[in-house]
């Protein structure tokens, strides 16, 4: 069978899951590397069964809050039981589908650079599950820190997660991040697709950071990153506060 491109591979993997059928989800970097997954049931973890770091992120969390990159709910629904409106957007149509079937209030198809003033006024940016990866690269990122500085309220905070990519001694990752030097882009920054059964999903840049690049990448943009959430050379959550 011919396998289509552009489609909505994640979606699709997200609701068969939901439904128990057995998948197999494979990412795929545009240098040919493919990598099969075993994330699928932590997209529908409760909070009782998440990593401690993402548990003790929850306590940074205040007022009203967009949940970028929603997945299938689980921080939103965690979130919206204490009490909180959660407004989640994700580019996956699939994803929004199986957010609604399980509970979420309000949810949106809309990339991250599109999120503007007709979603409202924020509190929180809730960027879990490695989405401080969403901001695609470090221009990108600074333009939309400070585009998210008009849509927050004055206390607000960016809580994000990502991953240290620098501890692997992986020779085909640390191949990759040679050759993104090479082209002048941060080692962190990537380009993937998810690829399920005869689906292709449209390639996507994501970008992976140390606590230090972090740091870096936020400096100037009107934010400052607060407090680091979890140890250095691993996946750890950024809180991210407005300065002044």
């Amino acid at each position: 069978m011919k396998s289509e491109q552009g489609q909505d591979a994640f979606g699709l993997l997200l609701n068969h899951h939901f439904a128990g059928e057995a998948c197999d989800e494979f990412i795929e970097r545009d240098d040919g590397y493919l990598m099969a997954t075993d994330n699928l049931p932590a997209y529908f973890a409760p909070y009782s069964e998440w990593p401690p770091r993402m548990q003790q992120a929850m306590e940074f969390v205040h007022g009203r809050v967009l949940d970028v990159g929603v997945g299938a709910g689980r921080f939103a629904l965690y979130l919206q039981e204490r009490g909180h409106e959660v407004v989640g957007i994700d580019v996956s149509p699939g994803a929004i589908e199986i957010c609604r079937r399980r509970g979420v209030k309000s949810v949106r198809q809309l990339p991250f650079h599109r999120a503007d003033a007709s979603l409202g006024t924020f509190d929180t940016i809730l960027m879990m599950g490695n989405n401080f990866g969403l901001f695609a690269n470090p221009r990108r990122a600074r333009w939309m820190l400070r585009r998210l500085k008009k849509l927050t309220s004055r206390n607000a905070r960016i809580v994000a997660e990502s991953l240290d990519i620098y501890g692997t001694d992986k020779p085909e990752h640390l191949g990759y991040h040679d050759r993104n030097r090479r082209r002048g882009r941060m080692a962190g920054e990537i380009r993937l697709r998810v690829r399920y059964r005869d689906l292709i999903g449209e390639w996507f840049d994501y970008l992976m950071v140390s606590q230090r690049e972090m740091q870096e990448i936020v400096q100037g943009t009107g934010w400052r990153v607060a407090e680091f959430i979890g140890a250095t050379g691993g996946q750890y959550v950024g809180v991210i506060e407005k300065e002044g």
